[in-house]
């Protein structure tokens, strides 16, 4: 069951995905995140949202994706997939943040054992160095973060947040390969932009390093509920959320080091 819920959700992302691509209410948003890098770069972790950047009036874009849906998505995904679904403005202490702005879909069918199903649109901003870049799939021109901006957006997530979305380790791990050469230089800017303070990052390496069970479980826990399942026996093998961790802190450590202090 969780497979047939993770296979349908995939296939409303991807409806999403193509609707804001191709229609003018898309101009301008950028497709990033964990469902950018299955999109386009054929990631193997299945993301539980869709990500974009856009540059103007969060709130305003939020009405616009919301009468989008309203009117194409909703009646699309009846007529193929047999789900009656819903779309609304995001509610309670998600609707209070400046930084962000939610749109939450939510599907459903009387009967079913699906039961119901959520996917939130995150309309939000990232730091950008480098031009938007066209990808393709399928036909379909999307508009993205260059690698280096978007593998940058997951390092800053994972120092910046209140709390670690052990997603983002994932996807650092999966895309290591994404980091520009000038990585370091590039981060030191955006950070001080961002006025994330060198003492927050040291805590959060600090609490990477120490505690070891905590995080590796629950990487353990993004592995086996959201990576493919072949893709996740290999990492499984290979040492699984630790090995994950281990790695990603040694990756973080090296990229956030003061300049000249870089191993």
């Amino acid at each position: 069951m969780a497979a047939e819920r993770s296979a349908i959700a995939e296939q409303i992302q991807r409806k999403v995905a193509h609707l804001v691509a191709t229609l003018p209410v898309g101009v301008g948003l950028c497709l990033i995140g964990g469902f950018r890098y299955r999109l386009l770069d054929r990631g193997v972790r299945r993301s539980v949202d869709i990500d974009y950047h856009w540059e103007g009036d969060l709130e305003a874009k939020q009405r616009e994706l919301i009468d989008l849906f309203d009117r194409r998505l909703l009646p699309d995904v009846r007529r193929q997939l047999g789900l009656d679904g819903s779309v609304a403005a995001a509610r309670g202490a998600a609707a209070e943040s400046t930084s962000v702005a939610i749109v939450e879909l939510a599907f459903w069918q009387l009967g079913s054992t699906i039961g119901r199903m959520e996917i939130p649109v995150e309309i939000t901003r990232i730091e950008c160095d480098d031009p938007p870049a066209a990808r393709t799939a399928d036909g379909v021109v999307y508009r993205t973060a260059s690698n280096a901006d978007m593998f940058e957006s997951k390092v800053i997530a994972v120092v910046g947040r209140t709390f670690v979305e052990h997603r983002d380790l994932v996807d650092l791990y999966l895309f290591a390969s994404h980091a520009a050469p000038d990585a370091s230089s590039r981060l030191r800017g955006k950070l001080e932009r961002l006025k994330i303070e060198p003492a927050a990052i040291r805590r959060r390496l600090d609490d990477l390093g120490q505690s070891v069970a905590r995080h590796a479980a629950a990487i353990d826990a993004v592995i086996h509920g959201q990576i493919d399942p072949a893709s996740a026996a290999t990492l499984a093998d290979a040492g699984g959320g630790k090995a994950v961790l281990a790695n990603v802190r040694d990756l973080l450590a090296d990229l956030l080091a003061a300049p000249g202090r870089r191993p």
